[in-house]
């Protein structure tokens, strides 16, 4: 028996013109370079028939409405040169984002109500093909200090079948190496900035040292199985967060009067140090909650839960290639 080993996985991912038709991405343009890779390629609520006969036993279940679940990491880096859309742009958009391009200076991905994108997604699993239509999805992203920048994307699609196949050659030229988190490679984590489109740039505020970032951008990802008419929406987004500051004792007592009086507050990340291979974090409103003290090395560092709320609605979380 021929060994199957799970490394031998490739997936690609298209954006549908029309909600539910397949895209048919290819190796060629359409492939990811991911780590972290699964897949549950039917999950299906079950109906058992529970039926009464004259002796002990079960019944059959009959296989319900099914869907796919795919999740995967893909490196948060830069598209190679400012102002060219992210390789990952097209599972941002099937996230709840929208893609904005400025010539030579930067790509930007908001937030958007409602939810229109979505993906056609190819899993390729060591000689079997699944195709998952209409995926939505969410993400979390983690810029830890030491480690690779990450956004951990999750998605729901409808089940376009399954079929013995193997993938072509990728094309994975897209996707850059991305620079660890680190002193000479990323900025303070700064409150109180304003973000300047046109540099792209954080403006003011103060910086704190920190141990990075975590988001989970919280989407409300749903199968609706309607008769004639199944689909996979986003519902609801709470965008969440933790942050583990280096502070001062006047410090710590300043940031506790501001969790206390519900201070929302700008909050951004810079990381990169060349053109082209940048990436910037930005929350114009967000709130510290749940303090908490951990020991790092010996050192006492303050923690905080981050919700990141709208100012003007759709904006409340937003990353910039540049």
């Amino acid at each position: 028996m021929a060994t199957r080993y799970i490394r031998n996985t490739a997936i690609l991912a298209k954006i549908e013109s029309t909600y539910g038709t397949d895209s048919t991405p290819t190796e060629g343009a359409n492939a990811l370079l991911v780590s972290n890779v699964s897949i549950n390629p039917l999950s299906a609520a079950n109906v058992d028939r529970d039926l009464v006969r004259p002796y002990m036993g079960a019944s059959e279940q009959l296989v319900g409405p099914a869907n796919i679940e795919l999740s995967f990491d893909i490196e948060l880096s830069g598209a190679g040169a400012a102002g060219t859309a992210a390789a990952y742009g097209p599972l941002l958009r099937a996230c709840g984002f929208a893609e904005t391009l400025s010539a030579s200076v930067r790509a930007e991905y908001n937030l958007v109500t409602p939810v229109a994108d979505s993906v056609s997604i190819y899993y390729f699993s060591d000689g079997v093909k699944h195709i998952a239509k209409g995926c939505r999805g969410t993400l979390s992203l983690k810029m830890s200090a030491g480690g690779r920048p990450v956004l951990s994307f999750k998605f729901l699609g409808l089940d376009g079948g399954v079929t013995a196949a193997s993938p072509s050659a990728l094309t994975l030229t897209g996707f850059k190496t991305p620079a660890v988190i680190s002193e000479p490679n990323t900025g303070d984590l700064t409150f109180g900035a304003t973000y300047t489109a046109a540099t792209p740039t954080l403006t003011g505020g103060t910086g704190y040292p920190s141990q990075g970032i975590e988001l989970d951008l919280g989407n409300a990802v749903n199968y609706t199985p309607l008769l004639g008419g199944e689909s996979v929406d986003i519902s609801q987004r709470q965008v969440t967060g933790k942050i583990l500051l280096d502070l001062t004792a006047a410090q710590e007592v300043t940031f506790m009067a501001s969790v206390k009086a519900n201070t929302q507050q700008s909050l951004g990340l810079m990381h990169g140090t060349t053109a082209g291979y940048k990436v910037m974090i930005f929350m114009p409103a967000a709130q510290l909650i749940n303090p908490s003290k951990s020991e790092v090395n010996g050192k006492l560092m303050i923690g905080y839960d981050i919700r990141a709320l709208p100012s003007s609605g759709n904006d409340e979380l937003k990353i910039v290639v540049h």
